[in-house]
């Protein structure tokens, strides 16, 4: 199975400061895999919770199916994800320190056909950390540029 999936949240890496990864597998409904496989997934505004042992994501928007009938599925819905209980722990226990949150980074089909979501322990930028980051970005793209035209000379 080709894995083209891949649905990134590049306002996460501009908002905050990635402190730990996670790979998640997520409960979904028929309608929900198949919407998600369509690339139909907005994971913008997407955060998660941890409540009882158990986390959730909330604000993933997974559009409805184009051919599902009534039985179509909520495209706000809360789902819950599926870690090893020791990973929810450290999660929660991070998320209890002030100014760390969980986000996710990405969503993706795994090899075996399941849809998955790379989460983060996150901290949120200041204003001129944002700053700090687009310099970054303008310096490197500039020096690729330059390595660029010395190589067509």
């Amino acid at each position: 199975m080709e894995n083209r999936i891949n649905i990134q949240n590049k306002k996460a890496f501009f908002d905050y400061e990635i402190v730990e990864r996670f790979v998640a597998g997520m409960v979904l409904k028929g309608t929900e895999i198949k919407s998600v496989r369509m690339g139909k997934v907005s994971i913008v505004d997407a955060y998660c919770l941890v409540s009882n042992d158990e986390i959730f994501i909330k604000g993933l928007q997974i559009a409805e199916y184009v051919f599902g009938n009534r039985f179509n599925h909520d495209p706000f819905r809360e789902r819950k994800l599926l870690l090893e209980r020791t990973e929810i722990r450290r999660l929660a226990r991070k998320t209890r320190e002030t100014g760390f949150t969980i986000i996710p980074l990405r969503m993706f089909i795994s090899e075996k056909g399941y849809a998955k979501v790379e989460i983060a322990i996150a901290r949120g930028k200041k204003h001129y950390d944002k700053r700090e980051t687009i310099k970054e970005n303008d310096t490197r793209r500039n020096l690729d540029r330059i390595k660029k035209e010395s190589h067509y000379r």
